[in-house]
């Protein structure tokens, strides 16, 4: 009896230590609903964070917030991290009239993908009136640059990690030179994805030179297991996730 009541208190500090995940509908053009996971601090938060999952940006979200795709992706599984860091958090899934892949026809950087996301960010300052920074990861950099680029003036920062720097959704072929914001490019120095290769990042990086702020993070270590594109790679910082995120709030932080 004992050793139950042990493991049920437990399980419950575990939890609570855990924030509340809500899921929300928002209605965002004629027709079309935008899904997503928000995740809300104790106390005021320092900044609300958009997070951008990669690949085919789906998380097919559940009814309750339950996911059925995307789990593993370094932004989705570190969720709770940004939370811890003071940070609102709004995980995005793709929109209803896009529901299994918005990277497909270049939707990630079109005027419909940013009108979804400027009510996504007029939420969330209704909920918290503090600066709003987009964060992608892999292809999710793609619609992370495209939308900052688009409503320049509702977004405060920008964080792109494993940025998409080759071929399709390439962000150096973006008008990054539009970007004022404080930006900040995370790259695994062994990452070995094609499309996201530490020598070919500077590309990224010339384009920046508009921004208020900008800087190359690079990291090293972890794990590299599978695929070079997946999260459990390199190119995910499987392993060193909670350094990175650390490193990546305090600079948030300092260019608030």
């Amino acid at each position: 009896m004992k050793r139950t009541m042990r493991l049920l208190l437990l399980c419950l500090c575990w939890t609570s230590a855990q924030a509340a995940e809500h899921m929300l509908q928002l209605n965002t053009r004629p027709g079309v609903t935008q899904g997503l996971l928000l995740l809300e601090p104790a106390g005021k938060p320092v900044a609300s964070l958009i997070l951008f999952t990669g690949g085919e940006g789906v998380l097919r979200l559940g009814s309750e917030g339950q996911l059925h795709a995307g789990a593993g992706n370094f932004l989705v599984r570190t969720r709770q991290l940004w939370v811890e860091q003071g940070f609102q958090v709004a995980v995005v899934d793709a929109p209803s009239d896009h529901p299994d892949n918005i990277s497909r026809g270049d939707f990630r950087s079109s005027a419909e993908h940013a009108q979804d996301m400027a009510v996504v960010i007029d939420t969330l300052r209704q909920r918290a009136d503090v600066p709003v920074w987009l964060v992608g990861t892999s292809r999710g950099t793609t619609s992370a640059a495209a939308v900052a680029i688009r409503l320049h003036d509702k977004v405060d920062g920008v964080v792109l990690t494993s940025t998409i720097n080759h071929d399709r959704g390439n962000v150096a072929a973006m008008a990054l030179e539009q970007l004022t914001q404080p930006v900040l490019v995370v790259q695994h120095r062994h990452d070995q994805c094609k499309e996201t290769l530490y020598q070919n990042v500077q590309a990224v990086l010339d384009g920046l030179h508009a921004a208020r702020a900008s800087e190359l993070m690079l990291v090293e270590g972890g794990q590299d297991r599978g695929d070079p594109c997946q999260p459990w790679a390199f190119h995910g910082y499987n392993g060193i996730e909670t350094d990175v995120v650390g490193k990546i709030s305090n600079w948030i932080r300092q260019h608030l």
